[in-house]
């Protein structure tokens, strides 16, 4: 490998047709869509794990404190607290939770309910307590700058109105009882 990367520069300096030139020109922008993409699914990889063990450390303090009935803002405060990763946490992440019948799972209606950060805000879709017992399911979603958001994977991403793109993330449990 090293040995063809020298012979490649050697080749490059002792030529001077300018044919090696147009080689470089045509090979750079695919070798730097290519860095970049995979930076942008490095750092895309982190978030997502940062969110999935934040909203599992949130909802296992949920499950167990049944009684305490916690609001979307409870919920929300605990899981940008044991995510240290995510930016803009408090008001790029939004909650969905209901109840599911385990005899008759439909999951969750259509998309995700994401908040978009430039409209106004919207309440939740879905934020229904459950009792004890009760199989509960939970979906977060986060709204997130791309790094490189007009090349390579960046550039993919659907984007909301003020350039964001979306991650989400479920969990389900059942309430302890009391």
């Amino acid at each position: 490998m090293i040995r063809k990367a020298t012979t490649f520069l050697r080749r490059f300096r002792r030529d001077e047709n300018g044919q090696m030139l147009v080689e470089f020109a045509l090979a750079i922008p695919l070798i730097f869509t290519l860095f970049m993409t995979s930076v942008e699914m490095g750092i895309y990889t982190l978030r997502q794990v940062f969110l999935d063990r934040g909203l599992d450390m949130a909802i296992r303090n949920v499950r167990l404190n049944t009684g305490a009935n916690y609001s979307h803002n409870d919920i929300k405060v605990m899981i940008c607290e044991y995510s240290h990763f995510l930016d803009d946490c408090d008001s790029a992440l939004k909650l969905e939770l209901n109840p599911i019948n385990p005899r008759a799972f439909a999951g969750f209606d259509g998309a995700a309910d994401c908040a978009d950060v430039s409209q106004p805000v919207t309440p939740s879709r879905s934020f229904v307590h459950g009792g004890e017992h009760e199989l509960m399911l939970v979906r977060a979603c986060y709204m997130f700058k791309p790094v490189f958001p007009t090349s390579g994977l960046g550039y993919s991403f659907t984007k909301d109105g003020s350039g964001r793109s979306k991650m989400v993330s479920l969990s389900g449990f059942v309430q302890e009882p009391s």
